[in-house]
Parts: structure tokens; sequence; C-alpha cells
């Protein structure tokens, strides 16, 4: 049995991203996918001309190391940008209507959606001083911060639209890095964007959104196809070993027990599954792991013909307060949002239902899910008649919520793998759960494990992708 460099457990999203930034380097790596295809939750599907995503629907990049990875990875060609029409709008549900959220502070100031009090006291952010807890959640540091009304408004409908979380028990500083590091480092949010806006135009990575022409699956079949990378599928791992120089692992498979021996092991899978393969391992570890909590989501997606909805859907979506809503959290327009999501003269609209917020939904027959759908949307897009497509994914473990006190979760965590030599967790509990954020991880454990081990020159040419030079041309393909 050939001995691999590295061996991944866990074939989503993370587990092809770390594999692309090993196999680029030139090490051997093997994933074990336990379904019938990889790529986990992310899923695109043609349905009646009409493209529709399970779960991520696109990325919103802020990071070098994603810029290159889909420059060296071949799918520029392949990226579709967000329409100019998406740029126009982000709206709000308020007061039973659909109100723009504005996004610079002098529209903040005008806009009818905060009251007087709340704008003055947003405008006294700059003079709070800093200084919370480190356990702080972020409705206690939003507040603290910015205000209560800020919070309800527009922090809590994104938290629970995008993270399906509950802001009164989510660690600030796992679910807003960014914000709790700029009140750390220049003690107020406000000179924060100030300093990053400054310092942005002297690093060349901007902003950027986008997808592919055929939907999020066009990222991970390139992922799963990279040169150096084996990936099987329908292999549920069942057992690992720490041996001398490496792992062993088995798995399950349609063809019986099958096991491979490497020198380092990522698992890469939810963290009920890595806490019982690791039982045998660690167990404090794995009870650290079973203490991660998982909210279910329902994804309703609905085409339309486009004369029979009144709105112009001039934007992405709306995010809906959970005082306004207790069903649904958010709404996106995706035929506004990309070319080609629905048919010339139709409309795609992509609801989000249930999270911590509404747990219920995932016992939901897909009846009763369009029916609250439907019902929501009509009154205020000014729907007319039924959909003709309508199409509904359920996740029952949609996403890791970063409830109590999860940080000091994570760093018990990153000091147990500290004492286990070739063993690396990565998976969307850990550093964020966007598609940036993982195929950034996927970098960041590749790193490590290169740093680890001082790989023979020999190893690292098998690859037969070009060396790029650069800061870190010594393990060539992991430059910043």
């Amino acid at each position: 049995m050939e001995t691999k460099d590295v061996l991944i457990i866990g074939g989503g999203i993370t587990g092809l991203a770390s594999a692309w930034w090993l196999a680029r380097s030139g090490l051997s790596v093997e994933v074990w996918e336990a379904g019938e295809r990889p790529g986990g939750k992310i899923m695109s599907t043609r349905q009646d001309g009409y493209l529709t995503e399970r779960a991520a629907s696109m990325v919103l990049n802020f990071r070098p190391e994603v810029v290159e990875l889909v420059r060296e990875a071949g799918l520029e060609s392949a990226k579709t940008a967000r329409l100019p029409a998406a740029e126009a709008q982000r709206y709000l549900l308020h007061k039973n209507c659909l109100k723009a959220l504005p996004m610079r502070m002098g529209a903040m100031m005008a806009s009818p959606l905060w009251s007087l009090r709340g704008k003055l006291r947003l405008l006294a952010e700059p003079f709070i001083f800093s200084g919370g807890r480190p356990d702080e959640t972020v409705s206690e540091f939003i507040t603290r911060r910015l205000g209560r009304e800020v919070l309800e408004k527009a922090i809590e409908p994104f938290i629970a639209g995008t993270l399906a979380a509950d802001p009164d028990v989510t660690s600030a500083a796992a679910a807003l890095p960014r914000l709790t590091a700029l009140e750390q480092r220049y003690g107020s949010l406000a000179a924060g964007v100030v300093a990053n806006r400054i310092l942005r135009r002297r690093t060349a990575c901007t902003t950027d959104t986008f997808s592919f022409r055929n939907g999020m699956a066009t990222l991970v079949e390139c992922l799963a196809n990279t040169p150096g990378v084996t990936v099987r599928t329908g292999y549920t791992a069942c057992e690992l070993a720490r041996e001398q120089g490496g792992w062993q692992a088995a798995a399950a498979t349609a063809q019986g027990r099958q096991t491979q021996f490497a020198r380092h092991l990522i698992v890469a899978t939810p963290a009920p599954v890595a806490a019982n393969l690791l039982a045998q391992v660690d167990d404090e570890l794995a009870e650290l792991l079973r203490g991660i909590r998982y909210a279910a989501v329902a994804v309703v997606h609905a085409g339309l013909a486009r004369d029979a909805v009144k709105h112009p859907l001039d934007g992405t979506g709306f995010l809906a307060p959970r005082g306004e809503s207790a069903i649904l959290t958010g709404n996106l327009w995706m035929s506004t949002l990309f070319p080609d999501r629905a048919p010339p003269g139709k409309i795609l609209l992509t609801s989000y239902l249930g999270g911590v917020r509404a747990p219920q939904v995932a016992d939901w027959d897909d009846g009763r899910l369009a029916e609250e759908t439907l019902g929501t949307l009509r009154p205020l897009l000014g729907l007319k008649g039924d959909p003709e497509m309508l199409r509904i994914d359920r996740h029952r473990e949609a996403l890791p919520v970063y409830h109590g006190a999860y940080q000091a979760r994570m760093q018990a965590i990153a000091a147990r793998l500290e004492r286990i030599a070739g063993l690396h967790l990565e998976a969307n509990y850990r550093g964020g759960v966007s598609v940036r954020d993982r195929l950034a991880r996927g970098h960041a454990v590749a790193n490590r494990i290169l740093e680890a081990q001082q790989w023979p020159t020999a190893e690292r040419q098998r690859s037969a992708v070009p060396e790029p030079t650069g800061r870190m041309a010594a393990r060539p393909g992991l430059s910043v």
C-alpha cells in the first residue's frame, strides 16, 4: 500500500480546498468522502431552466489566497460577476414593508429606518471606550459600541440570516472577527474602518462578489479534479490509529474495508462525525467537538414570470429581523444577482427559513414550507399566482452555531491538537462558515503541514503544476 503524504477525511469545500493547496505544492493527497459525490452541501441544480444552489450561492471575497486559488485553478474564465442591478439596494423587512438598508453613514443618517436617538447613538461610536469582556456575545458587543437599535434592525437579521444563529448567545469574536479586531486594534470601529480603507488602497485585494456560470458546483468539480489529488467517494471513515510516522485510517466501502497510511491526517467533517472518529484517539478532544451545536435550515427556491412580481427586485434581496418574521430569515433575488439563474422573462427567488430562530422547520413537509414562504413573500413583493418552479432543500445540520464561550472551546481544541502530531481539524466550526473562509483555511492548514515537516525536494516536484515564485517560494503554491 502506497503511503500518502496527506489523507483528508471529508470531501466538502474545506477538504477539497486543503487538497488543492497541498497537491499544488507537490504532495500526494487522498480525500475520503462518505457521500456519492464530493462537495458536501454545495450542489448546483438545473430545473426547468432555473439554476438553484443547495447551499452557498456566491463568494464574497476580500482575501488574496482566494484570488490566487481562483486564478491558478483556471477558474477566472468560469466566474460570473454580480450584475449591476444587484448593487442598487439591500433591503430590510421593517414594519411589514421592505425598506432600503443604507450602507454608508450619510445615507444612514437620512434613512427613516433609524430613530433620531438611534442615529445619535451611532454617531457617538468613536467616543465609546473599548474594553468589553473576552467572551462578549454579539448582542453585548454591538449594543455597547453601536446601540440597541443597530443590533435589532441590522445585526440580528444578519446573524440569523447568514449564520442561522442567535446574537444573544453567539460569540462576538467568533461571528464578527473583523469588527472585534477593529476595536482591539484602533479602539473604535469608525477609526478602524477609515484605517482599513487607507491600507486597502496600498494592498491590492479589493472586495469581489462572484459565482460561476454553471453555479458553485463548478468550484467543487475543479478542486476535485486537481492533479495529485485522489478523491474516493463512498468511503466512510470508521477507524483512526496513530502509528509511528503517521496515521492509519480505515473506511467502510461498497468493496469492503479499505485502509490507508498517511503522514498527516486532516479531519474535515462536521464536528459530530469528527468526535466519533477521534473518541479512541483523544476523548477530551472528542468531548469538545461534541459540544458544538448545529442549526437546521430549509431553502425554498421559487421561479416565477417577471410580470407576476410587482416589486422591481432592484437589489440583492432582504433580511428579516426576528421582530418581523418568526420563520423567514432572508430572501435572495438570484436572477438579479447573477445572469442565467432564470429563463428569459422569469425570476428566481431563494428563501431561507429556520435556523436557531425556528428549528421546527426541519420537520415541516414541502407543502407547509411552500405555504409559509409564499405567504410571507406575496404582500412584500406583490406576487401574483403560484410559482411555475418550486424546489426545496433541507439541511438538518446546516451550520455550526458559535454559541456560548466559543472562542474558549476553539482554544481548548487547538491546545489538544498541539499534543497530537500529524492531526489537523478543519471544518466550518473553525474560522468561519463562508466559502471564502473555507478556501482561506484550506490554505492555512496546508501551510501548517508544510511547515511542520521538511518535505524532500523530489516529493515536492511530483506536481505537474508550475511552481510560482514569491515570498514562500520554498513551499511552492502557498505564497500569500
